[in-house]
């Protein structure tokens, strides 16, 4: 066995109550979406959405200290926290690894955060298994952040309707050096620079502050800027990527992807969720669709992990794949072998 082999120990939830329904998105769409289309098309029987307390640091830190709980870690232990958690949070500029670092105790450690929207989780597993590789200061690291993007979505802007089912919440992972269980293999990343400036939050930055003018719209500015370009690039280029990635982990683990498990698939319509089961040769038990809990972005992975686990959907010798795409535009993959 490797020296250096990089294990996942354990995971944490953060969730909110709060809930919003199929039959409640499409009455915000003002009837352009039926309750129907929502829950059969875009795979949203009801989605977390955050209440007042629950910013994206804080449901962090809440996720945080579930996992520290599940896995048993002093987080005096801590060696490194990888922050994944969105840059819509409390205060502007302000560092959410370095705030959890503090809220949970863990001064031993650094923190740092990154981002790669709804990609970054699959990418910090990667950066925190190949830090720890090299650096012999890092035996347990967190990757933990919060999500909740979903307060920019406007329901009467069908342009974004990929993006109805954005929800709240907050997940964490724990990984250790020489924790030869759930072993972190290959991880194979994509990106697309020609889509960068296709979508994103309008109004709060540099090009467009927040003024008097357009401070009541400025909120629900998640928006797609080049609808036709976005649409095509994606089409042409999408799922391509994404098989290449998933081909190109198993390939780096030293493992043919026929040996795949189980999915760990961020939330999407339901029609690219059927398919890509089938295109890997897998059934509705090896993976969770989550219609209800909705999309949380980069959480969705360490959701899907977790909620696995407590299902009893995976079992020593499993071999799992995370999946991934963010805007921007990203698409990753990696490979675990559980237990």
């Amino acid at each position: 066995m490797n020296d250096n082999s990089i294990g996942i120990v354990g995971t944490g939830i953060y969730l909110p109550q709060k809930k919003m329904t199929a039959a409640e998105i499409s009455t915000a769409t003002k009837g352009i979406w039926s309750e129907s289309a929502v829950i059969e098309k875009l795979g949203i029987v009801e989605k977390t959405i955050p209440d007042k307390d629950d910013g994206t640091q804080e449901m962090a830190v809440k996720a945080a200290i579930d996992a520290l709980n599940n896995c048993s870690i002093n987080p005096l232990d801590i060696d490194l926290i990888l922050c994944v958690g969105e840059e819509w949070k409390e205060y502007p500029l302000t560092t959410s690894g370095i705030y959890i670092q503090y809220r949970i105790g863990a001064v031993n450690a650094w923190a740092i955060d990154i981002q790669q929207r709804c990609c970054t989780t699959v990418a910090a597993l990667k950066i925190a298994k190949d830090m720890m590789s090299i650096d012999p200061e890092l035996k347990t690291v967190m990757i933990v952040g919060g999500y909740r993007n979903g307060d920019f979505i406007d329901y009467e802007d069908s342009s974004v309707s990929f993006m109805f089912n954005l929800s709240a919440g907050a997940g964490a992972i724990i990984l250790k050096r020489n924790h030869y269980k759930n072993l972190v293999l290959g991880t194979h990343i994509i990106t697309d620079g020609s889509m960068a400036r296709d979508a994103g939050v309008k109004y709060g930055g540099t090009e467009y502050p927040i003024n008097a003018d357009n401070c009541n719209v400025a909120y629900k500015s998640l928006k797609v800027f080049d609808e036709k370009h976005m649409k095509n690039r994606l089409n042409e280029v999408s799922m391509t990527n994404w098989f290449y990635c998933i081909n190109k982990a198993f390939e780096k683990s030293g493992m043919d992807c026929s040996r795949l498990s189980f999915l760990c698939c961020l939330h999407f319509k339901r029609s690219m969720y059927e398919f890509m089961l089938k295109e890997l040769g897998l059934d509705e038990q090896q993976s969770i669709y989550l219609q209800n809990y909705g999309h949380m972005g980069q959480i969705d992975q360490i959701l899907l992990l977790h909620l696995a686990q407590q299902q009893g959907k995976l079992k020593s010798g499993d071999i799992v794949s995370m999946i991934a795409a963010g805007i921007g535009y990203a698409w990753g993959a990696n490979v675990i072998r559980w237990g």
